[in-house]
């Protein structure tokens, strides 16, 4: 019996899954290990590149995260949201549909606690806004390359999300300078982030 023209796929899809986790499990513990002093001042100075785009200043509502591990703190440019009268959006999974809801948050200490793995996520009672009303959106991630490559967690939520939003809404990432690699194993599919801002600088993608 002839081979099948699309023997070769799983194990191409196994080998791109085997190098996301490895290159996740790698950036992680370097992550994990920066001091705790090295996160605060980094986290300040991407906050305050992000707050200072004029996408984001021009933005009604902005889809945002809260930090989880040993993330960026994004508190800081959450609250500067607030207050410029900005509509912030936060997502909470919903473990039924595998998919991301986004919630508009008004007080963080009234309307976040730890939800799914941990991840402070919107309470309840915050109302759901429609993937089409975002008009800007902070994308988290593990690691991202200079070519709009990004590495999740593995649930895949964000690459479920993405392709709802609007098109021309702007995907920011912003992370640590050593969460850039050269080179994140993606899929063709993969949905790619349009600038990624660091404690280094800004990097915008190449369309």
């Amino acid at each position: 019996m002839p081979q099948s023209p699309f023997a070769d796929l799983p194990p191409a899809a196994d080998a791109l899954r085997e190098a996301k986790r490895a290159l996740r499990l790698r950036i992680l513990a370097a992550r994990d290990a920066t001091p705790p002093e090295f996160r605060a001042e980094a986290s300040a100075a991407i906050g305050t590149a992000v707050a200072r785009r004029d996408d984001f200043a021009a933005a009604a509502t902005v889809l945002l995260t809260l930090p989880f591990g040993s993330e960026w703190d994004s508190l800081p440019l959450l609250l500067a949201a607030l207050k410029r009268g900005q509509i912030v959006a936060l997502p909470r999974v919903d473990t039924a549909t595998r998919a991301l809801e986004l919630c508009w948050l008004t007080e963080p200490s009234r309307d976040v606690l730890p939800g799914y793995r941990g991840i402070p996520e919107p309470r309840p009672h915050c109302a759901l806004i429609a993937p089409d009303a975002i008009d800007w959106v902070l994308v988290p991630g593990v690691a991202f390359d200079l070519a709009g490559r990004r590495l999740g967690y593995g649930g895949g939520y964000y690459d479920r999300l993405l392709p709802q939003l609007r098109s021309g809404v702007p995907r920011i990432a912003a992370a640590y300078e050593m969460q850039r690699v050269d080179r994140v194993p993606a899929a063709p599919h993969d949905v790619l982030v349009q600038a990624l801002v660091t404690e280094s600088g800004t990097f915008p993608m190449p369309e």
